[in-house]
């Protein structure tokens, strides 16, 4: 069935109204009255719906369930991605929410080409909607929270807060992450900051460190920051238990 977020007042009592998934459901997935969809409410519930109407502007429809949503990971997973290329940066956002990923903080960093915090509302707005799809494609029970683009300096004072901080850095010779992870049970979450392309600098990798950070490596071959940053998050809910069966 497909699945759709709303915004928690379009679902009333046993009725749902949704209005910006009409058009997709009418015109592009050419859904009809008596045809079941989840809608999701953003909250970690979701609603297995009978559509009653579907028309240009406006979709109904009846709630026939109400459950718990079963995609949504304990362990909560803040990524601290160093800037990239658009579409580099959109693949990650998009490949680091269906793996779990819970919160998405971009960052400026030294080696980044992307200079300025200031971002177009357009582009953010475009941001949240691959997270959007990505998360009702992976089955997700929320949207994971997008921040605005922010300092690298700034972004470190946020990690005092996470009870493992852990930053890519092959080159600082660091440890594994299942050594990074050990005792560990993922309570307090977990900060995972990856670096541009060219990594992080050595200062970056200090200061990061002098706030609690463990550098770690993904073993022997040097992978795309992109490719980091998926592998990383998967291990990490992996050596956690999230993605067991």
């Amino acid at each position: 069935m497909h699945r759709f977020f709303v915004r928690p007042e379009a679902i009333g009592g046993d009725e749902v109204v949704l209005q910006k998934q009409a058009h997709q459901i009418r015109d592009v997935l050419r859904l009809k009255a008596g045809e079941h969809i989840v809608v999701l409410d953003d909250e970690g519930f979701e609603y297995e719906t009978d559509l009653t109407a579907v028309s240009r502007g406006e979709v109904k429809g009846k709630i026939v369930e109400k459950r718990e949503a079963s995609g949504e990971p304990d362990v909560q997973i803040t990524l601290y991605q160093s800037m990239l290329a658009r579409e580099k940066f959109e693949w990650v956002l998009q490949k680091c929410t269906e793996v779990g990923v819970t919160r998405f903080v971009p960052v400026i960093s030294t080696r980044t080409l992307m200079r300025s915090c200031g971002i177009k509302a357009n582009k953010l707005a475009r941001w949240r909607r691959i997270i959007q799809e990505a998360a009702e494609q992976s089955h997700r029970g929320k949207l994971p929270d997008l921040s605005p683009p922010t300092a690298f300096d700034k972004a470190i004072d946020d990690i005092e807060g996470s009870k493992r901080s852990l930053i890519a850095s092959p080159e600082a010779g660091g440890e594994n992450l299942r050594d990074c992870l050990k005792g560990y049970d993922g309570s307090r979450g977990v900060a995972l900051f990856v670096g541009p392309e060219g990594g992080f600098t050595k200062e970056e990798v200090q200061r990061c460190a002098e706030r609690g950070a463990v550098a770690f490596s993904l073993g022997k071959r040097i992978l795309r920051t992109e490719t980091a940053a998926v592998m990383a998050s998967g291990l990490i809910l992996y050596e956690l238990g999230e993605l067991e069966g």
